[in-house]
């Protein structure tokens, strides 16, 4: 056999074809393909022999190199229901109509299958693996589930010892998400829906928007801190405003809102946003009035703090996001609400404590959506607030606290709670205990203080702080 020695084959032409041989032609190429290699100049074909011919590499030697090395061939056309695998390919399993089973082939030393969440749905309809007859998964003859939102796997099989072998698990889920990504607060989830709840100061973190521009628009709640409550001195002491309410609802996240829904709303973008919760004003502990709620802010949205209750032996009255009760004498009014404005109004003003000889009750703060009760007869009742269900079940907030009951002789009850059950109650004369507290997180206004001639006026209740609710639709 004759033997031509060179260090390289080159076409004529550049970038042409270099030909090994003739139809019917064997060419032997020998050598170890793992560590030499036969390649073209950039741009160059090599044609090993024509139709027809045989192809020896290695000289006679086992193949090696040339096969698959650890990845398979994927099959693009959706899985939907049961199958039975194939060596080498790989399958996009789609489970979101209902979970179903992927029979792996008869186990042959090599053999490889790929499995992967088609629409991120295993973790809900999982998928079921099972192997062929008594071949093994895992040393064990039995099947698997993955229920990973977002998985995908590769089996290879090695022995019957062991049988199939996972040599590779992704939980990574790596893919745009049509919907918002957020972290902060108090999580909820229900149906579609998710609520970030947040009682103290925090953060929303948007990490992805949603691919729909109309999904990024968040539905959200801002209460502020409820006003403090006036002790009483020479008459019933003013219940304090509850904090301004502040309300906008998603087209996208459907739920019984408010009568205060539509405020203006908050399109998010992937960025953080700091949560301020507002704090309720303190209660008055001397012959004084009660201190005003502090704001509560999300994004463009900030809700007011409740008027503070007024005491007859202290200035003005208080206004706020909801105004705060005054005690008889002057001023008249009650404290202003939707101070600053804002539409729809956050609050309600304070009720009114007209001038009666036999009775110097305080009035009722005022509420979301109804103003503080007049002082006579007796206390005043705190204003109404406002009821929705963006957290999932109804609920109410910034109610107005009661105002404090007074009288010359006798005994008239103190002012009652908001209706919504959030703001604290005005204790009767001749009680005195410290009017009862704004609910905590309604943003309630706190109870005046009621009095008596011969005792010393009962202290003001605090106010209740507020509240920061955002709700988005989240798959």
């Amino acid at each position: 056999m004759s033997e031509v020695k060179v260090n390289k084959i080159s076409p004529r032409t550049n970038c042409g074809t270099t030909q090994l041989g003739d139809a019917g032609d064997t060419i032997t190429v020998t050598g170890d393909l793992k560590s030499n290699s036969l390649k073209s100049a950039s741009g160059s074909t090599i044609t090993l022999g024509q139709s027809g011919d045989t192809i020896q590499l290695g000289c006679g030697a086992s193949q090696t190199g040339f096969g698959r090395t650890g990845t398979v061939d994927w099959d693009t056309t959706a899985k939907t229901a049961s199958f039975t695998a194939v060596s080498g390919e790989g399958y996009f399993c789609n489970t979101t109509s209902s979970a179903f089973t992927a029979t792996l082939p008869a186990g042959s030393a090599g053999a490889i299958v790929s499995f992967a969440d088609y629409a991120a749905t295993w973790q809900t309809n999982n998928l079921t693996v099972s192997p062929d007859g008594t071949d093994k998964i895992g040393a064990v003859n039995g099947s698997v589930t993955l229920s990973t939102k977002g998985q995908s796997v590769t089996f290879v099989y090695i022995d019957s010892t062991q049988g199939w072998i996972n040599v590779q698990d992704s939980t990574s889920n790596v893919r745009a998400s049509a919907f918002m990504v957020a972290t902060g607060g108090t999580i909820t989830t229900c149906g579609d829906c998710k609520v970030h709840t947040f009682t103290g100061p925090g953060t929303f973190t948007v990490s992805a928007i949603a691919l729909c521009a109309a999904n990024n628009v968040v539905s959200h709640l801002v209460v502020a801190g409820g006003g403090g409550g006036a002790q009483g001195s020479s008459s019933g002491g003013g219940g304090g405003g509850g904090g301004g309410f502040r309300e906008d609802k998603s087209p996208v996240t459907p739920y019984t809102a408010s009568p205060l829904d539509g405020a203006p709303a908050i399109t998010v973008t992937a960025t953080s946003y700091p949560i301020t919760v507002g704090a309720g004003g303190a209660g008055a502990t001397g012959a004084s009035g009660g201190n005003r709620g502090s704001n509560s802010v999300f994004s463009t949205t900030t809700s007011t703090g409740g008027g503070g209750g007024h005491t007859q032996c202290t200035g003005p009255n208080q206004p706020g996001g909801s105004g705060g009760g005054i005690a008889y004498g002057s001023p008249a009014a009650g404290g202003l609400g939707n101070t600053p404005p804002v539409s729809p109004p956050q609050g309600q003003p304070g009720g009114d404590a007209p001038r009666n000889p036999n009775d110097y009750s305080g009035s009722g703060g005022g509420g979301a959506t109804v103003a503080g009760g007049s002082s006579v007869p007796g206390g005043g009742g705190g204003g109404t607030g406002a009821t929705t269900s963006i957290n999932f079940s109804p609920t109410a907030f910034s109610g107005g606290g009661g105002g404090g009951g007074t009288v010359a002789s006798g005994s008239v009850g103190g002012g009652a709670a908001s209706p919504c059950g959030t703001g604290g109650s005005g204790p009767p004369s001749n009680d005195p205990a410290t009017a009862p507290a704004g609910t905590t997180n309604r943003g309630g206004g706190g109870g005046g203080g009621g009095n008596s001639p011969g005792i010393t006026g009962a202290d003001g209740g605090n106010g209740g702080s507020g509240i920061v609710i955002i709700r988005y639709k989240y798959q």
